[in-house]
């Protein structure tokens, strides 16, 4: 690798030291927020005592622990028999699983206390045994020290004690709210969405540490429920049918869309079963469904009447012969439970205060969206109401583990850090500005650096001509061409060939007719694909994809039918961004002079990484961690890694080989090599840090000394976390016209972490509801960075997000990771289940898609750990864009 420098000078080999724990910025406007805290103004530097516990029925052994709700509800019945009694007035809290926590010991350290009751439940009496027998004693006092960042102390080391004051807490919300782990809901306010749910409002509830401080983090929150009543009634809503008799012969086997849907929906639903001929009702997990209907499902009987006689007969007969029951709609499939047992359909009522654990639709996920987002001031408005209405502060249980806190929200210290400079192509009206509240628009400016002129390109419609006809998709490819042109970027054949194919066909061969149009040069492959969507058929768009990026090995830009009726400049330009992304080109950079000396000059790349999972219950597909890695001194081109991982694992395996990679690309676009290495991580949680930091950052050391003796880059290491429930809001008229905090907003004081550096970010413009930080933690620097810088350096990478005239809302190389990891779908269809491999057809032509080879992947921990391949012509190109 070169030793030359970048640009702006070579700066110096010394080894800064590392930052130092809960370093502060100054820099910026100070300004006050509320923080969707409550102060804990005091808890206990005492002991509290750790409890296994085990419940035990007088049948026998669970095989399954019941729900969390009702091992909570029988754990709550034996308090209230033994508290006086055997418990000596000491109140006791449950996580509903295997552990309880009491603020004063119950029993001797050794000593097993048995605690016996008779619990009724929906008519049935059982019997059981609660055993206690004291696990661990822990010191709060653990908290104080960790909160003043003395003594090296971990996150794990106090994570019991946040969890006897989190079960505490709960214990008192549980009286009146519906809670699954921390987060608590109820019915008051709800909406009835389609496909049988409705929506709940509710709070998450969670213990956190701060500067000097603990404090209770309150949020609201939303979640999907299973709604109480009929069965029947419901799966007519998951199919939008309107009276039973219209399921005839649509839940079958040869029908797998629908009962797809069906399946999702009961996975582990718990239902009641009543009907004459049983006393009372039964409860149970639904396991699946018959594979046929009722009338046709049969089973070998022995009729009571006739013993020692056994016949086949269908569930139908079994329930006219057995209970003198003819079902009203035989023609439906029965459901099963765990043993097999076979139930009608239209004898169960779905049991009520039940979580629903899929995946949400579209329309869902909208309604979803919609109920959720609220403007910050109605979000303070209920997080203020829920804290006076529970009064948690009052609650005998949690003044009994020492715990006092107001009713009130903390107020922190923010700091506005000032937006930078960017910079458009020279063309431009204004050509350097900075943009005001995160947003600017297009209007006479030009990409800063355009890529390949687009000389060989194809339009693919695969819409019918009614929803986009060729005069249409014409006018559309004459306002697209002037908008790139207009916007720097070149477009030299503004008529390219226009063909129309089947979406439900052979999608490569599809592809192909359309690029056989064409006219190349001998040796040059057509430069893009534009393919014209019928609808947002997530499946036509993976095969597009899939086959651009595994066999093709050529860009595509697709897009919906409803975009060609009415040509709009916006969106041109829109499009125009992606194309020049994708073509090599830049569309805005940071001023250069400001954005090196925040690097100190030094060659920096910048890297990003997430990992995304399969759907819950869905085992046996990988999990897929993407990388993306900077090609150029400005950080403004990425080429990115996929790589394939054992299903739901968090650490990245084959970390070393694919930096290497992402070091020799830097240095083959730049000729030189990176002095610094920034390393954006996603996908972490707090009580993965340690095996992040030991493990992933010797990794990326190890993949620059495997490349030469003695080459040490400098590197930055921070997590990146989204998903997180702290929220901010500010006082007065210091907000946008959202009511959300103003673009550039940092947090690195109070509510942060003790002992690290770590900040929230807010980077972005709300458009609408209240908007969420990105928290940033900073778990290794080589660099020297204060906090002022590495704060300003994350905030400035945010305004240039390729395809946006906005400031985003996480920082650039975590997004595009994000982006490359949505794509794993793409890359290997349905996430690993079958994809296309590249073969080779008559002419030879791309490589070729004559025939299909389907390869599949093993359950975990079957699955393979393995970089996956694109197409050697989009290896370095911004192809996910």
């Amino acid at each position: 690798m070169s030793n030359q420098p970048g640009p702006g000078g070579g700066g110096d080999n010394s080894r800064s030291t590392a930052l130092q724990p809960a370093s502060h910025g100054t820099q910026g406007k100070r300004q006050k927020v509320y923080a969707n805290f409550v102060e804990i103004s005091k808890y206990p530097e005492r002991d509290i005592y750790q409890y296994d516990v085990v419940v035990t029925p007088e049948r026998g052994e669970f095989k399954k622990l019941p729900s969390p709700a009702y091992m909570r509800s029988v754990f709550d019945a034996a308090m209230g028999e033994h508290r006086q009694g055997k418990l000596n007035g000491i109140p006791m809290v449950y996580d509903s699983r295997k552990i309880a926590y009491a603020p004063k010991r119950v029993c001797e350290a050794k000593e097993i206390l048995e605690l016996d009751l008779s619990f009724k439940e929906d008519g049935r009496t059982e019997k059981y045994v609660i055993r206690l027998r004291e696990a661990a004693v822990v010191n709060t006092k653990i908290l104080t020290d960790f909160v003043r960042g003395q003594g090296g102390i971990e996150i794990g080391e106090i994570q019991s004690a946040l969890n006897a004051l989190d079960l505490a807490i709960g214990s008192v919300l549980h009286l009146e709210m519906i809670g699954f782990n921390r987060s608590f809901f109820t019915r008051e306010q709800s909406l009835v969405t389609v496909g049988g749910l409705e929506l709940w409002r509710g709070f998450s509830f969670s213990v956190r540490p701060g500067i000097d401080h603990l404090y209770l983090n309150v949020n609201t929150a939303v979640t999907a429920m299973y709604p109480p009543g009929s069965l029947l009634d419901a799966l007519l809503k998951v199919l939008d049918v309107g009276e039973p008799n219209k399921l005839r012969g649509r839940l079958t086997r040869d029908n797998m869309r629908d009962m797809g849907d069906v399946v999702k929906y009961l996975r582990g639903l718990q239902v009641y079963c009543s009907h004459r001929g049983l006393k009372g009702k039964r409860k149970f997990s639904v396991r699946g469904t018959t594979t046929r209907a009722l009338d046709q499902e049969s089973f070998d009987w022995e009729d009571p009447d006739k013993p020692g006689h056994s016949e086949n007969v269908t569930v139908a007969e079994y329930y006219l012969r057995r209970y003198n029951i003819k079902l009203s709609y035989p023609f439906l499939p029965g459901i099963t439970d765990r043993r097999k047992s076979v139930f009608p359909i239209e004898f169960c009522s779905i049991v009520e205060n039940q979580r629903f654990k899929g995946n949400l639709n579209e329309r869902q996920t909208g309604d979803m969206v919609k109920f959720a987002c609220q403007q910050p001031s109605k979000n303070v408005d209920r997080i203020l109401d829920i804290l006076k209405r529970r009064n948690l502060g009052g609650s005998p249980i949690v003044q009994s583990f020492g715990l006092s806190l107001p009713n009130r929200l903390a107020e922190v210290e923010s700091r506005v850090l000032p937006a930078p400079t960017i910079e458009y192509g020279d063309g431009s009206r204004e050509a350097s500005f900075a943009p005001r509240g995160g947003a600017w628009d297009l209007r006479n400016k030009q990409v800063k650096l355009p890529g390949k002129p687009l000389d060989y390109w194809a339009v693919l419609v695969l819409a019918n001509r009614n929803q986009a006809s060729e005069n249409a998709v014409q006018q559309f490819v004459t306002a697209l061409v002037s908008g790139c042109n207009q916007s720097g970027y070149r477009v030299n054949e503004p008529h390219p060939p226009i063909s129309y194919g089947n979406p439900s066909a052979d999608i490569a061969q599809e592809m192909l007719h359309a690029l056989k149009g064409v006219r190349c040069p001998p040796g040059v492959k057509p430069q893009l694909l534009l393919v014209v969507l019928p609808t947002t058929n997530i499946q036509v768009y993976q095969n597009v994809k899939n086959c651009a990026y595994k066999t093709l090995g050529i860009h595509t830009q697709c897009m919906q039918s409803k975009h060609v009726q009415r040509p709009n400049m916006q969106y041109c330009a829109n499009l125009c961004l992606k194309i020049n992304a994708k073509l090599g080109g830049v569309n805005q950079v940071l001023l250069q002079s400001g954005f090196q000396e925040m690097l100190r000059g030094k060659p920096t790349l910048f890297l990003g990484c997430d990992i995304t999972h399969p759907a819950p219950g869905e085992q046996d597909k990988p999990s897929i961690a993407s990388v993306v890695g900077s090609t150029n001194f400005e950080g403004t081109r990425y080429a990115a890694t996929l790589i394939q991982l054992p299903s739901r694992q968090e650490l990245v395996d084959k970390l070393q080989e694919v930096v290497v990679r992402h070091l020799k690309i830097f240095h083959r676009s730049t000729r030189a090599k990176p002095r610094r290495i920034i390393f954006y991580r996603d996908g972490v949680s707090e009580s993965q840090f340690n095996q992040v930091r030991d493990r992933e950052i010797i990794e990326i050391q190890r993949a620059c000394a495997s490349l030469e003796q003695g080459y040490k880059p400098e590197i930055t290491f921070l997590a990146v976390l989204k998903r997180h429930n702290t929220r901010f809001f500010p006082m007065g008229r210091d907000g946008d016209k959202t009511g959300n905090c103003v673009p550039g907003t940092v947090v690195d004081r109070s509510v942060t972490m003790p002992g690290i550096t770590d900040f929230y970010l807010f980077a972005h413009a709300a458009i609408q509801g209240t908007s969420r930080p990105t928290h940033y933690y900073v778990l290794h620097d080589d660099s020297g960075f204060t906090a002022d810088a590495i704060q300003q350096l994350t905030y400035n990478l945010c305004y240039t997000y390729a395809i946006c005239t906005r400031s985003v809302s996480i920082v650039p190389p975590v997004y595009y990771a994000h982006r490359v990891a949505a794509r794993a779908r793409c890359h290997l269809l349905d996430m690993g289940m079958g994809f296309e491999e590249a073969t080779t057809d008559a002419s030879g032509y791309y490589g070729g898609v004559g025939s299909t080879a389907v390869g599949t992947i093993p359950g975990d921990p079957g699955i393979a750990t393995r970089v996956i391949k694109v197409n050697a012509d989009l290896d370095t190109a911004m192809y996910f864009m």
